[in-house]
């Protein structure tokens, strides 16, 4: 896929770097920062062919400049301090402020030069995870290129021959510093605008992180038990609604780079599998589904047609991923009457509730006192009480009449009259219930038999 002169260019773009680094940053473009954990409007191309900008969930896309016909970004890995709640702050590592870093969006058959300027504590390097370049590029620290040192700026170049969807990441001790929240995405638009077209289009990834209560900074060595799972390092209620009017044809592209598989579930609709990080799926094999499970490493993305009006869940269908700051050695007080050890307890504290004798619904509706920088397990209100999640939830809402580049939360769906569950005071026909824990053989009907 790449001629002599590319494969030529791109490795003398690689063995200069380390001249890039002894140089000044003058003749670098600008590193845009963003310091807000709010979804940020989509960044219109401003030359070459016409795309549908994506929107990236609570996060941003980097802006770039155009140099002899070269599309030039900027990254900058560094710590950052990212709200992943109101009420808690995490100390990660990412880029241009946040982690995750910033979206990158180009076209098949640009030519990209991406600056890398280190401000870890230690060196690092960015794999282009999916994309298909010169090896040089590919951004194995030790293995296709040296490490990029603290406070030197290196520069990887090379064509996209590939539309489709893809993420970037550290290859430099790799463990520690994807543990630390350093990933983004990198989408490619197709050139011709009208292939796989949609008229809104979200991005995010699936990461995870075990911070203990009260804590700043993620525990780097943990391997399964994570206690806060986020999209782009946000957690439930603030992670931002996907906002659709009525009738679009929605795409959702999510990365998966947290160490389990995620079936993000998606209610009111079915959808299609249109795409992952190998590229568009044709439309032969596709295959309807309501949910997908994204493997980790992984990227999928699904569409479907905007046609019915709600609040409509979204989240990850491993129950323990939709709760927030988890403690794995709780016990289990279901069925136990706490009443005298309770009175015993609150005669040293006052404040104590006992809990979790009838479930843990209860956690969602009182306000317990917690550690600093911590926030409940189960939160987050709707209009009609408490949701009791956390984590990897969030709502699709789609709303009639929504402009197009209007991404603003429209408040929560009035259902409309007779289309909402309600209490019934009347009579209950009889509940028929088994008699025993044996399989029951249904019985035949005289108009079957």
């Amino acid at each position: 896929m790449f001629n002599r002169r590319q494969l030529l260019g791109a490795s003398a773009a690689l063995v200069s770097t380390a001249a890039w680094a002894k140089t000044s940053n003058m003749g670098l473009p600008e590193a845009a920062v963003m310091e807000k954990a709010e979804t940020q409007p989509p960044v219109k191309p401003t030359s070459g062919p016409d795309y549908n900008p994506v929107v990236t969930l609570n996060g941003w896309t980097l802006p770039y400049r155009m140099n002899n016909g070269v599309k030039e970004f900027h990254l900058v890995a560094e710590p950052v301090e990212r709200e992943m709640a109101e009420g808690m702050t995490a100390y990660l590592w990412g880029y241009n402020g946040q982690s995750p870093g910033p979206t990158i969006e180009a076209v098949e058959g640009d030519r990209v030069r991406i600056f890398v300027t280190n401000k870890l504590p230690e060196h690092t390097t960015i794999h282009w995870h999916g994309m298909i370049l010169p090896s040089g590029m590919d951004g194995v620290g030790g293995l296709t290129q040296p490490h990029i040192p603290v406070g030197k700026t290196f520069v990887y170049e090379f064509d996209l021959v590939k539309s489709g969807t893809f993420m970037y990441h550290p290859h430099s001790d790799e463990m520690v510093q994807m543990a630390m929240g350093m990933m983004g995405f990198f989408v490619v638009h197709p050139k011709d605008p009208k292939f796989m077209s949609v008229d809104r289009d979200f991005v995010f990834l699936l990461n995870a992180y075990d911070i203990d209560p009260g804590s700043y900074v993620p525990k780097v060595m943990e391997m399964t038990d994570f206690n806060m799972w986020c999209w782009n390092s946000r957690v439930f209620p603030d992670i931002s609604p996907l906002v659709v009017s009525k009738n679009d044809r929605v795409r959702v592209r999510v990365g998966n780079l947290t160490m389990t598989n995620h079936p993000i579930h998606m209610h009111g609709y079915d959808f299609e599998v249109t795409c992952t990080d190998g590229g568009w799926v044709r439309p032969e094999a596709r295959w309807p589904e309501v949910s997908i499970d994204i493997p980790v490493g992984a990227m999928r993305a699904y569409e479907f047609d905007a046609k019915y009006a709600g609040d409509w869940a979204i989240h990850c269908h491993k129950s323990h991923h939709t709760m927030n700051a988890m403690g794995h050695d709780i016990p289990t007080f279901i069925g136990v009457d706490k009443t005298k050890v309770a009175e015993k307890i609150k005669k040293i504290r006052p404040e104590y509730m006992p809990m979790g004798t009838k479930g843990m619904a209860d956690m969602g509706e009182m306000e317990m006192e917690i550690p600093e920088n911590t926030i409940p397990m189960m939160t987050g209100w709707g209009p009609h009480g408490p949701i009791e999640m956390g984590g990897m939830f969030s709502v699709v809402k789609v709303r009639e009449g929504i402009s197009a580049g209007d991404y603003a939360d429209p408040g929560w769906y009035e259902n409309p009259p007779g289309t909402q569950a309600w209490e019934w005071t009347g009579e209950v026909p009889d509940a028929t219930k088994s008699k025993d824990a044996k399989t029951q053989i249904t019985p035949k009907h005289s108009s079957h038999g």
